[in-house]
């Protein structure tokens, strides 16, 4: 995802961030901003978990880094969802 350049990691950070928001159901608490520091970050996570599991993350392409950036932040929702001990229920 280096090759993206910082644009990149704004727009598919952004994408993929806020639906992860969607899919943990914390969009109500989460901006824009937000949205893209945790699909961002989410991005760093969901590579760092893929190399472990010896997964080539800089040879992916456009949908792989999108991808990968979505599971991170995903990850990162729930993880700190824990911490915090906010429940997901339902409104």
């Amino acid at each position: 995802m280096l090759g993206l350049g910082i644009i990149g990691w704004i727009i598919i950070g952004g994408l993929a961030g806020w639906i992860a928001s969607k899919i943990m159901k914390t969009d109500a608490q989460q901006g824009i901003l937000l949205n893209i520091v945790v699909g961002v970050i989410g991005g760093l996570l969901g590579g760092f978990v893929l190399k472990l599991f010896d997964v080539d993350v800089e040879g992916g392409g456009l949908w792989f880094s999108f991808f990968t950036c979505l599971g991170g932040a995903v990850i990162l929702l729930f993880l700190v969802g824990l911490v915090t001990g906010r429940s997901r229920s339902v409104r």
